[in-house]
């Protein structure tokens, strides 16, 4: 977000010192937090760091500031915990097992192409239908009272009707899954950073994702099914990849080797490029659109299973779109092209300046867009919190909605004779027998048609008055719509501004250019890619999506050039828009880079300590102890104390790290014995007594430990990861980033110079510190942990 902004707001800031007592290991309780005002002032800081902006801390946090971070959220832990178990199976089952894995893995991301294909045929088909019918009924109701000049009634039929399908969209969101309100890329961005969002990829989430879009788009929202179908792709990976349902309780006992978070992580990249596949008809871009902006960690291998997931999901979808129009078995089938079929339009060296002023307007645009978008989550955060206030926003867009689209109709004059343009359902209303009403065939069709309608209708289609009015319009309605309890995206809707303004502006060129033939298809299609480039932030992925949708190459160069315009542009003001809705939401994602100038940063500085440790043999009793008055997820395993007396400070040389739920795993499973001699080898124990139990561990609270079994002891060697990445207290604050972000680690123990625990650094240790950029400007500020959002 602009630095104004953040000025403005609450900027959660504390001292090294402070920070280490406040952020400790994993979730930490939560009256350790220290809470902050925007009343609080800046200071720089007087310890040599690089004028990072610290505040004052006072007692109170204002809702829907940017610079907090929440305590709520846990980690994801992408590092394979190399213990005895795993390293015995992998050498009882030798390379024969690693190729089946392999040719799992490829039918997995097969089986997901398919499934999110079919899944986006059917809220693509049920659109259209559903469309269809409304449209067509309220268009008989306007033909129907325009001559009794009662045009009320089907308005008040438009507004009913939108607010009925909203309603039960948003019932089903607000109610029974949030987190399948918006678009869901922001959500699913966090997860393959590494944050576990909760029921981000749940099957009830998914539900609520397909049924809640097609109320949206239907209802007349201003709302797209690209998002979402991203979402439901990440969804779809999730839940086929660990070959069980943790909703119905079910597991069909396949793919228990890839119940991991790592090996979960790579699925959900595939599920989401196969979404962007499924939504745009294009496998390239879906590839192109995981990398740039959602996953985080990224191989070659992952390139190639993507790659054939996203081209399974595009021509599966593309079978059975050919299939219900009545065309069976024609793969090329043109409907993936869902912007329409372009033709390569001309351009010249002098025109590439006007291609850069488009990309400078998509930006200045772009990053109002989220300016005020911004503002409305804000203000949604502080004041429209319960349930049902939710639902009466989202019907009250509705209303909204359909009242701007009714009285464009009704006020601005603009016809056009019939047969001149592809409309489906043309409205005639005042205009002349044999015409039809230009702004009512815009707004009685999906955003989607509208937006074909805009690159494909010839020029002279619109008049001037008409486009400045419906960008304006449009252009509100969606920053309002975008972040309502609805399941809608943010690309048709921006790509129908964009395309709107762009043809505006090719009028004016034409007017000043009298003598030149204007393509107005050129300049509406850079004008969307421009708009949404400058809210989205996308360069890469969004040129090949644009391209593939319109099935035309050599419009590559003009796009390119308004993309990264528009990028720069909307850059030097504020920050993407999912960004923004990260930050605002307080999850703790790391960038690609660390914060610069930070080397005078120790770890030291930086991590959490004193740190809570288990010997390597360890009593039952304060195993359960522990767990119940923390709540960490990671406890180095270090040897016993050299000194039995309490007055003599010794550190522990460390042995390991285990976690939370290894633990849980071996106390429900009772691996322990009265003698503390007894190896692991005397229990039934493999890999798959911790698989059968992710990813949701029993809580410690429910597990039944009687009073005899406290005094027993468990050794933890053979569970624990024996070789965890360690880092010396005297290491920077980048190399510890870089560590940490490179290997998507949950927690990296720092050691002294004898290789003893001083410290943990976790996630949230980390992203503590971020960089700000705003005007031309950049620096570093130092956040807060809080519990209250």
């Amino acid at each position: 977000m602009s630095n104004s902004t953040k000025v403005d707001d609450t900027i959660s800031v504390i001292t090294s010192d402070t920070a280490n007592l406040v952020t400790n290991e994993e979730e930490a309780s939560t009256s350790h937090y220290i809470q902050l005002n925007k009343s609080s002032d800046i200071q720089d800081s007087g310890d040599g760091s690089h004028g990072i902006r610290r505040r004052q801390p006072v007692q109170k946090i204002e809702p829907g500031s940017m610079n907090i971070l929440s305590a709520k959220y846990e980690s994801l832990d992408y590092d394979t915990c190399e213990n005895h178990l795993l390293l015995d199976e992998e050498r009882k089952r030798g390379y024969p097992f690693v190729v089946w894995k392999d040719i799992a893995r490829w039918f997995i991301v097969l089986l997901i192409g398919v499934i999110t294909a079919l899944i986006a045929f059917t809220i693509d088909i049920c659109i259209e239908e559903f469309s269809k019918i409304k449209y067509k009924q309220l268009k008989k109701s306007v033909d129907t009272y325009v001559l009794l000049d009662e045009l009320y009634i089907p308005y008040l039929l438009w507004v009913l009707t939108n607010i009925c399908i909203v309603f039960i969209g948003s019932m089903l969101v607000s109610y029974v899954e949030p987190v399948a309100a918006g678009s869901g890329i922001p959500q699913v961005k966090c997860y393959l950073n590494g944050v576990k969002v909760p029921r981000v990829v749940r099957i009830k989430t998914l539900f609520v994702k397909a049924v809640g879009v097609i109320t949206a788009v239907v209802g007349g929202l201003a709302g797209g099914k690209e998002g979402p179908m991203i979402h439901s792709g990440a969804v779809v990976a999730a839940g086929i990849s660990q070959g069980k349902s943790t909703t119905f309780n079910k597991d069909f006992k396949v793919f228990q080797y890839f119940r991991e978070d790592h090996e979960k992580r790579d699925f959900v990249s595939g599920g989401a490029a196969a979404g962007v596949s499924a939504a745009f008809g294009a496998p390239i871009g879906g590839v192109l659109f995981s990398l740039e902006e959602g996953t985080s960690f990224w191989n070659q291998g992952l390139t190639w299973r993507t790659f054939f997931g996203t081209v399974v999901s595009t021509f599966t979808l593309n079978f059975a779109l050919s299939a219900y129009h009545g065309h069976p078995g024609e793969l090329s089938y043109p409907g993936l092209l869902n912007l329409g079929k372009m033709e390569p339009f001309p351009f010249q060296f002098y025109e590439l300046p006007v291609f850069m002023m488009f990309g400078v307007v998509g930006g200045v645009l772009g990053a109002l867009w989220n300016h005020i978008n911004y503002k409305l989550t804000v203000f949604r955060i502080r004041y429209v919190g319960s349930a049902w206030l939710r639902v009466v926003e989202a019907c009250l867009v509705a209303a909204v909605s359909a009242s701007c689209g009714f009285l464009m109709m009704f006020l601005l004059d603009d016809c056009r004779p019939l047969g001149e343009d592809p409309t489906k359902v043309p409205l005639q209303l005042f205009c002349a027998d044999g015409e039809y009403n230009t702004l009512a065939a815009i707004w009685f069709q999906t955003p989607e048609a509208s937006v074909r309608s805009f690159l494909h209708d010839p020029m002279g289609s619109y008049k001037p008055w008409s486009l400045l009015v419906f960008v304006v319009v449009y252009f509100l309605l969606s920053t309002w719509t975008f972040g309502l309890a609805v399941s809608s995206g943010l690309f048709i809707p921006n790509l129908l501004t964009g395309a709107a303004w762009g043809r505006l502006l090719a009028i004016i060129i034409q007017y000043m250019l009298p003598g030149n033939s204007i393509n107005p298809a050129k300049y509406a299609l850079v004008g969307a890619a421009a708009q949404l480039g400058g809210v989205v932030r996308m360069t890469i992925s969004l040129t090949v999506i644009i391209i593939e949708t319109t099935g035309q190459i050599s419009n590559a160069l003009p796009i390119i050039i308004t993309l990264v315009v528009a990028k720069w542009t909307g850059d030097f003001f504020n920050e993407g828009i999912y960004d923004i809705h990260i930050q605002l939401a307080g999850v703790p994602l790391l960038p690609w880079e660390p914060p610069p100038l930070t080397h005078n940063i120790y770890a030291s500085e930086v991590m959490s300590h004193p740190v809570f440790t288990l010997r390597t043999v360890e009593n039952v009793g304060h195993i359960v102890e522990i767990l119940k008055v923390v709540s960490y997820n990671g406890f180095p395993v270090v040897d016993p104390p050299l000194a039995d007396d309490a007055e003599v400070t010794t550190y522990k040389r460390l042995r390991g790290l285990i976690r939370r739920d290894q633990l849980i795993v071996l106390l429900h499973n009772k691996i322990y014995n009265e003698n503390a001699n007894t190896t692991w080898s005397n229990f039934n124990v493999d890999m798959d007594m911790f698989r059968k139990e992710y990813p949701r561990y029993p809580s410690i609270d429910k597990l039944d430990i009687q009073e005899w079994e406290k005094t027993c002891m468990i050794d933890l060697r053979p569970f624990m990861n024996p070789s965890p990445y360690t880092l010396p207290h005297r290491a920077s604050l980048p190399r510890l980033f870089r560590l940490f972000r490179a290997l998507g680690l949950r927690h990296l123990p720092i050691v002294n110079d004898h290789n003893e625990v001083v410290g943990m650094v976790t996630r949230k240790d980390i992203a503590r510190y971020r960089v700000w950029r705003h005007r031309g400007h950049m620096g570093m500020e130092e956040l807060l942990l809080s519990s209250e959002i």
